[in-house]
């Protein structure tokens, strides 16, 4: 991790964060009291079961957020990229984090202290309100996760998977292809199966002319094919 400095003002995330609802005085506010870290691939930004001192807004970068379960497992509960805040639910709440954030890529992330960013909500409803639609948006994704892995198949979660991150991650130069490169084993933690499981079925979904695979790199191929397996049920 190596400190940085980075204006609100300047930054490109804030019109597209919470931030964006913010007057220029309050990003000035703002931006004296926050800062900055540079995160190499694979740094933490915060652990599970820390309490949260502040939140933390994801300036550049993809980071997933990660639980371990009571067998030792971890599991991937999301991702978060550019323009995203982190923490404020247990901030609020008033409790421990609940996942560690691990940086996908290298990342930049600000943080702002409990104080500033409470004193924020207090001034300016537009963010709370923003923050309520953004709790309630995970929780819809919560609820759709839980209902896919009780009624899909190992197949159809992972068509849907495929889906997904190619929705939320595709190439800027070409919208076919995923452009974050996750290992295999990050790939079954998010299907909710074994590692051997999701290399077969991607091998399968290659041979059946749905996808692409040029190293860590996915490209889809049939993305009408995709989706009719991930509707199966």
């Amino acid at each position: 991790m190596q400190r940085t400095h980075l204006e609100c003002q300047m930054c490109d995330s804030h019109t597209i964060s919470f931030l964006k609802d913010c007057s220029p005085e309050q990003r000035e506010k703002i931006s004296q009291v926050k800062t900055c870290s540079h995160y190499k691939k694979g740094e933490n930004i915060f652990y599970e079961g820390n309490i949260p001192l502040g939140i933390y807004c994801i300036s550049k970068g993809i980071v997933k957020l990660v639980r371990t379960n009571h067998d030792g497992k971890e599991q991937i509960l999301r991702f978060a990229q550019t323009g995203e805040f982190l923490g404020y639910r247990a901030l609020i709440a008033d409790e421990p984090l609940v996942s560690t954030a691990i940086c996908v890529e290298d990342t930049i992330s600000c943080f702002i202290p409990r104080k500033a960013f409470i004193e924020l909500l207090d001034e300016n409803p537009h963010i709370s309100k923003s923050l309520l639609k953004a709790l309630s948006h995970e929780l819809g994704v919560v609820e759709e996760r839980v209902q896919s892995l009780a009624q899909k198949s190992v197949r159809e979660r992972l068509a849907e998977t495929l889906l997904f991150l190619q929705s939320t991650f595709s190439s800027e130069q070409n919208e076919d292809v995923i452009s974050i490169t996750l290992p295999r084993e990050d790939i079954a933690n998010i299907v909710g199966t074994a590692t051997e499981t999701v290399i077969r079925l991607l091998s399968d979904f290659k041979s059946d002319k749905l996808i692409e695979l040029e190293g860590k790199k996915i490209r889809i191929l049939n993305k009408k094919g995709l989706e009719k397996i991930s509707h199966a049920s």
